[in-house]
């Protein structure tokens, strides 16, 4: 048994969490995808929504430069300190706290708009894309991922987590796969007034830590760390007993393999 729970190395709040741990193992292959997807060319004005700590807006900008901007949107300031704090200095990057369903933008003033792994987390899905066509030029581009449904590694974790923390924190490992069926999506992207809609599943397979440092990366990386925090001692070495041993299963040599079946979005806004 390990006391992973109370390592140091986690008592810094979750959105340097997020960037330390849940990014190089999820995010940024994710956000690689989704931007080679974008195709993105020099010169290009970029948006990227719910951008959390900025990973997809750090190669985005990589891509349009010279001469084209990157914006950064998200809701958490944490999040955003974090991103402005770490983007290079030689990135033009604009960075708005904002809700996705009313963001503080003019009208049709971006060529791409890039929404990771966080259209499953937005009350009003379609507002925020209806948000997202809004400040598009015409003919511009939207890509957005979402993963699920939930894969096995997953669901080991919401069902421990239902048995011994609570069922608030097993809803939201949930929660992160309760959008992904191709028809609703795409109803989602005609409501919001998007054409030339591609929708592709594809199964990704990611390199995780061992199953004990992944647990509490995840775990203090997400909100679900301030609810696990709050039970006892007992309750949080039963969780990690418990989910390392199911997880041994995808564990070899020090680390664990995870395949998830990612959806990735790409439409248009209308040319006028």
């Amino acid at each position: 048994m390990t006391n992973q729970h109370y390592d140091e190395s986690f008592g810094r709040k979750a959105p340097e969490n997020y960037e330390q741990f849940f990014v190089p193992a999820i995010g940024r292959p994710l956000a690689e995808d989704i931007i080679r997807e974008a195709a993105l060319t020099p010169g290009e004005k970029v948006l990227d929504v719910a951008c959390g700590t900025g990973i997809v807006a750090r190669l985005a900008a990589e891509k349009v430069t010279p001469n084209g901007t990157v914006s950064g949107l998200d809701v958490n300031p944490g999040m955003l300190a974090v991103a402005r704090s770490i983007a290079p200095d030689d990135a033009v990057i604009d960075w708005y706290q904002a809700s996705a369903e009313a963001m503080p933008l003019s009208d049709e003033i971006f060529d791409v708009v890039i929404c990771q792994l966080s259209l499953q987390f937005i009350e009003n899905k379609v507002v925020a894309l209806q948000e997202m066509q809004r400040v598009l030029t015409p003919g511009g581009r939207i890509l957005l991922n979402v993963p699920g449904p939930i894969s096995e590694l997953f669901t080991i974790m919401a069902t421990e987590m239902e048995q011994n923390i609570s069922t608030k924190a097993a809803g939201f490992v949930k929660q992160v796969f309760s959008l992904h069926d191709t028809g609703e999506i795409d109803q989602l992207m005609s409501n919001a007034g998007f054409e030339e809609i591609k929708i592709q599943p594809e199964i990704k397979s990611l390199k995780l830590p061992s199953p004990e440092e992944f647990l509490w990366q995840y775990v203090h990386s997400t909100p679900m760390a301030a609810v696990v925090s709050e039970a006892d001692e007992k309750s949080q070495s039963a969780l990690e007993y418990a989910v390392t041993k199911e997880w041994s299963k995808f564990a070899q040599n020090g680390s664990m393999t995870y395949k998830q079946r990612i959806v990735t979005v790409s439409a248009k806004k209308v040319e006028t």
